[in-house]
């Protein structure tokens, strides 16, 4: 008799021993009785009836995160671009997430690639490299109210990269270095011209106004031969400096005042 009933004590502590769970703290477990849902196991000390009761899933409620893979996407002006993002994302009810949907992972990334390809497809390229936290608020407001019935809530959207193919990014540089040039030759064309003015104002003075605009015209042609002289293919060509001063004579001209008096000249 004592026999069967030590059978009896160590078999019932075997049982609950057999059905002591413990949950970490941070998550919570589905328990299910007989195949159906019954209760929500929180963080700490639980038993679950072996046999008739099993937890099928425990998962955490902190934050978590999953990547959307890089995929190419067509902008407006049909411009390829290799887009990815991660969302981030948390359980509020573990019930819903499991019986509701079957990979709540899976799930995010094919919705939010979906919308990706359809936001930046109304988009040009200069405006979804610029846009790009307006897309990450479009993004959230569009997933947030398609997956509360799914026990989650997503805390945010954030598109990563944004990179266009190799033949566009050469396009964009080509026309990058194409605006500076412009630039470039804008404002060397306005300093000249602004150096040309402040030279014929302070000539208009001057006894000696056609001695002066000879120097510069003169210091702008060696500037120029020197420039020239450093290029790969460059030729060296020497001018007669007589004919230098024929060709400078016609720019000249005799508009300008005469120089001052010489020796051997006399005033009247």
């Amino acid at each position: 008799m004592n026999s069967i009933f030590a059978v009896i004590v160590l078999s019932a502590i075997g049982y609950v021993a057999v059905g002591i769970r413990i949950i970490n703290q941070g998550n919570l477990a589905l328990v299910e009785r007989l195949g159906k849902y019954n209760r929500t196991l929180a963080a700490g000390l639980s038993f679950v009836a072996p046999v008739v009761e099993s937890i099928v899933w425990e998962d955490t409620t902190r934050e978590q995160f999953c990547r959307v893979d890089p995929q190419l996407v067509i902008t407006k002006d049909n411009v390829s671009l290799e887009v990815s993002a991660v969302i981030y994302w948390r359980i509020f009810n573990l019930e819903m997430a499991y019986y509701e949907i079957e990979d709540v992972a899976a799930a995010l990334q094919s919705r939010v690639t979906t919308i990706i390809g359809a936001e930046i497809g109304q988009r040009e390229l200069d405006r979804t490299v610029t846009a790009r936290a307006e897309i990450n608020q479009v993004l959230l407001e569009q997933i947030e109210d398609e997956t509360q019935e799914w026990g989650i809530k997503v805390l945010r959207v954030d598109i990563q990269k944004i990179n266009p193919s190799a033949t566009v990014l050469e396009s964009m540089e080509m026309e990058q270095a194409a605006e500076i040039k412009k630039r470039a030759s804008i404002l060397e064309a306005e300093g000249t011209a602004e150096y040309m003015k402040n030279i014929a104002r302070a000539l208009e003075s001057r006894e000696n106004a056609r001695e002066i605009l000879h120097f510069f015209i003169t210091q702008r042609y060696v500037d120029s031969s020197f420039k020239l002289s450093q290029s790969d293919n460059s030729k060296v060509v020497f001018m007669d400096p007589k004919a230098l001063s024929e060709a400078l004579g016609p720019i000249l001209g005799d508009d300008l005042p005469p120089s001052g008096p010489t020796n051997g000249s006399r005033e009247p």
